[in-house]
């Protein structure tokens, strides 16, 4: 009989990718106690060293996904200057357990589930009292006996655990008005891809492909033009499986994808067609990165219709703004170009009610398989916005573990504090500006400019400016000061500019957006944090005359602060003192308090 625990928790994340690992940091921070169960060894899921996959987003200018994502962005930054797979998954992994209010069971498959069946409030059925993972490192099995469960596992394992209600496959496009040319309703999805990297070298290496490998004709990569020079090549067509079954046919998927992977870089390495002499196979991964499988059907579901047509959500809590881009099943053999890629609004609305089940009483769930349509989810999919999506689910779980309400409950009753939250964590919530206090608002300001107190963390269109115009450049070593009648102070709010745009950063757009690399050439450069980066501040709280530290910050690496200090001033004073670039300025976003 092999051993078994059992462990209690307010929030149980199934699925460390970054949804999970977001949703569990954000819930943990609340005072939430949390256990994140996850089935691989690295934290990641997609983005992980295993599979290797861009942490994508929204387009356009100022789109920058904010909040947790923008913390380990920055850190990555850091610690990280060559893009290091090694590397980022030791930032991942330092996220979860610097966070006392997380429990992370790694290498853990949940494998079932107890429900209980009943009639509930709000049409749902029925609720879940635990569930089981087995840890293979251990030979153990963990119960996990919580009030909120988050499905994280982008397969959606708990739908058939718990008879959760799902989708899988596309919408015939008339039952949701959308514009696709699926006319009848099939089980079809994007397929999954085994990704390559290549690494450049100083001399000629060759390349003998495995007996197994898949051996290709101009014919069969005549749509799909690698390219090793481009630092956007990232091998992501390699696909396959959107025609079968993307969670049964796993296995048999790799059999293939692994053999066209290496039969894709015998071609590029034999054909005589490319100049990749002095390039080397660096990684080839054999765990399939999906895109497509089980969707959860929600309170509400999202459409490509309320995508394109940019419908604002009063239960806003995140945004998009990654192309509609449906790949066609077939995947590398599909005839022609492999996907679809339509623009959409830049930072269209994401509803809160898209992720908790409708029939399950205490069910969350986030990233790739929220409750949306096919064409929906080939937008939000995308790992930043999934990042987003987990960390509004960490939020909504702490307030509803707090006030003794389900899922719907904050829908209903607390929605706002869930936005507030997540403000106050330096999520944009674009139709949403945060609420700045009477007290700031009233304050005497000296040192500084109205722009630090209008409620706007970011220079954007949607505010009618750019990062350039939303900032103050604050002379280092100067002191920007509110006075004010004597209060109690509960919160005050700091946003330093972290370059959104990554203007500041060396090499292409690409290499400046993303935080990993796929290809490594002899000239690929080195990273840096973002030079209009704040480095070094001290925050006051000041009372008749006498000053308090409440915050001071060497090497920051955030782009937002906000504490709770609970204690009575008349004055707070911000002084910055240096910043990762040059010049004696650094500019500040915000700088409020109540």
């Amino acid at each position: 009989m092999l051993d078994k625990k059992t462990l209690q928790c307010d929030f149980c994340v199934v699925g460390g990718g970054m949804a999970g690992l977001c949703a569990a940091i954000s819930a943990a921070r609340e005072g939430a106690k949390v256990v994140l169960m996850h089935e691989r060894p690295v934290l990641g899921g997609n983005a992980s060293s295993e599979i290797r996959m861009w942490v994508c987003g929204a387009k356009g200018e100022n789109n920058r996904e904010t909040g947790i994502l923008e913390e380990i962005a920055l850190e990555n930054l850091y610690r990280n200057p060559t893009k290091s797979f090694a590397i980022w998954d030791t930032v991942l992994y330092d996220f979860a357990r610097r966070e006392q209010n997380l429990t992370l069971l790694l290498n853990c498959t949940c494998m079932d589930a107890k429900v209980e069946e009943m009639p509930l409030p709000h049409q749902r059925d029925r609720r879940i009292k635990s569930i089981t993972g087995y840890q293979m490192t251990t030979q153990r099995f963990y119960e996990v006996e919580s009030r909120f469960y988050c499905d994280a596992s982008g397969d959606s394992i708990l739908a058939p655990l718990t008879g959760a209600e799902f989708r899988i496959g596309r919408e015939d496009g008339k039952e949701f008005g959308e514009d696709t040319n699926t006319t009848q309703a099939d089980r079809m999805t994007m397929g999954m891809s085994c990704l390559l990297q290549g690494r450049e070298t100083a001399n000629k290496i060759d390349y003998k492909a495995p007996q197994f490998s898949t051996k290709l004709s101009d014919e069969d990569v005549a749509n799909r033009r690698p390219n090793l020079a481009k630092d956007s090549e990232n091998f992501w067509y390699l696909e396959l499986g959107g025609d079968r079954d993307t969670i049964g046919d796993t296995e048999i998927l790799r059999d293939e994808l692994v053999p066209l992977a290496t039969g894709f870089w015998d071609y590029i390495k034999n054909s005589g067609k490319f100049d990749t002499d002095n390039w080397d196979l660096d990684f080839l991964g054999f765990l399939p990165g999906k895109r497509e499988s089980r969707r959860m059907c929600g309170e509400y579901m999202i459409t490509q219709r309320d995508i394109s047509d940019d419908v604002t959500f009063d239960d806003e809590i995140a945004f998009g703004g990654w192309p509609l881009d449906d790949h066609f099943p077939g995947g590398f053999f599909h005839k022609g170009r492999p996907n679809n890629n339509v623009s959409t609004p830049q930072n269209y609305s994401i509803p809160y009610r898209a992720l908790y089940s409708k029939n399950v009483e205490n069910l969350f769930f986030a990233g790739r398989n929220i409750s949306m349509t096919h064409m929906a989810m080939s937008s939000i999919r995308v790992m930043a916005t999934c990042a987003l999506l987990g960390e509004a689910v960490g939020k909504a779980a702490a307030v509803g573990a707090k006030r003794g309400l389900t899922p719907h409950g904050v829908y209903l009753e607390a929605i706002d504090e869930v936005q507030r939250l997540l403000q106050n964590e330096d999520c944009f919530l674009p139709r949403k500006p945060r609420r700045v206090s009477a007290l700031c608002k009233n304050a005497a300001l000296s040192g500084g400019e109205e722009k630090l107190r209008n409620g706007e963390d970011r220079g954007h269109a949607i505010y009618g400016t750019d990062e350039q115009t939303a900032r103050f450049d604050a002379p280092l070593g100067k002191e920007i000061t509110y006075s004010f009648d004597a209060a109690k102070i509960s919160e005050v709010h700091l946003v330093f500019c972290s370059d959104l745009n990554r203007k500041t950063l060396p090499g292409s757009s690409i290499e400046r957006r993303l935080m990993t690399r796929c290809n490594q050439k002899l000239t690929s450069p080195q990273m840096h944090m973002p030079t209009t980066l704040c480095r070094k501040f001290t925050l006051y709280g000041e009372l008749n005359g006498e000053r308090h530290t409440l915050l001071s910050v060497c090497d920051n690496r955030q782009r937002a602060h906000h504490i709770e200090p609970d204690m009575t001033f008349d004055k707070l004073i911000l002084v910055p003192e240096a910043s990762w670039g040059e010049g004696d300025t650094v500019p500040i976003i915000s700088f409020d308090f109540a």
